[in-house]
């Protein structure tokens, strides 16, 4: 087996996904532009600092290396930015992504996992929702995502490039031994920005009360970001082994209120969030919730963190020791 490159890998589950590929024992490089990467979170991975566009780079990347697969995390993310800027996403979301996979192809790379997201599915018909769930994204981020979803099966079909696309549901948590987690700036994530109330930061505002739920709030899943490193691993296994090209939800199959998570915040510092209630944001359904059941059966995918407490505590624990991020 060559060597992995991951894109996007100083980012929060990029890092995490890089860390694990360490652990397991595989050579790997990151490629980053460090937009909004950090240059600490890469745990001692080679670092390319470039982005994903650079052709060239890209190709010396891969000689250089011996690069035989690729974990492709490279992405914008903000739902409300992507409504507000939808051009910035085409470009850097689907753009980008088909001159990286043109220079895979250039380069003979066999094998592309591929961050994709919930947000594909759009408002949900059924829950939990499946892998055969409609596609009807309600925002340009998940827009985006779909629109690579939909380019792969065609290269495969000319180039032979297999792939897989993982559908993250809630990305949260921490690294449990405390060497990487989140830090965006502005951050939109909702714990971090709960524990970053707790601790005396601005009040969390909550987006909206008036959803179709049990108590007004959007509900999540909140898969933690080691569990879902832990998915990349064997996801790349499976298709380095010839299984052939799909995609995975990836899930907790739990689902929680944003007033929940507030009460576990609460629970977990022993600290109230002050908190008060805005606007809806445009492009935000009222319930994600995965069935994970696919990637449970097939790549043996069987997540740790179960409980929020537990996801919350892991991210509080990093909060603590890096209160101003990688930047303290």
């Amino acid at each position: 087996m060559g060597a992995v490159l991951v894109t996007g890998g100083a980012g929060y589950i990029g890092s995490h996904v890089t860390k694990a590929l360490r652990i397991a024992g595989r050579d790997v490089v990151v490629l980053d532009s460090l937009a909004v990467g950090h240059r600490e979170a890469v745990c001692g991975a080679p670092l390319v600092e470039a982005d994903i566009a650079d052709t060239e780079t890209v190709r010396q990347t891969i000689r250089k290396f011996g690069v035989t697969s690729v974990m492709h995390l490279a992405a914008f993310l903000s739902v409300g930015e992507s409504v507000l800027y939808p051009d910035q996403y085409y470009v850097n979301n689907v753009s980008k992504t088909i001159a990286l996979i043109k220079a895979l192809v250039s380069e003979s790379v066999e094998c592309l996992i591929f961050s994709s997201t919930a947000a594909v599915y759009g408002e949900s018909e059924e829950i939990p929702i499946t892998e055969d769930h409609l596609t009807r994204p309600s925002n340009a981020y998940g827009e985006t995502k779909l629109a690579v979803e939909r380019a792969l099966p065609h290269y495969e079909r000319a180039y032979g490039l297999r792939s897989m696309c993982l559908r993250y549901f809630n990305a949260a948590g921490a690294d449990e031994d405390g060497e990487i987690g989140e830090d965006h700036d502005p951050e939109e994530h909702l714990i971090p920005r709960a524990l970053a109330a707790a601790s005396g930061g601005v009040p969390l505002i909550v987006f909206g009360k008036d959803y179709k739920t049990e108590d007004g709030t959007c509900r999540r899943d909140y898969v933690h970001v080691s569990d879902l490193a832990a998915a990349h691993i064997l996801a790349l296994a499976a298709l380095e082994e010839g299984k052939l090209s799909t995609l995975y939800n990836l899930g907790n199959d739990r689902s929680f209120s944003v007033r929940e998570v507030i009460a576990a915040v609460e629970r977990v510092t022993g600290t109230r969030v002050p908190h008060e209630y805005g606007r809806r944001r445009a492009g935000d359904p009222a319930i994600l919730l995965a069935s994970s059941k696919r990637a449970r059966l097939e790549l043996g995918w069987d997540p740790v963190y179960r409980e929020l407490d537990e996801i919350v505590k892991s991210a509080w624990q990093w909060h603590r020791s890096h209160p101003k991020g990688y930047g303290e």
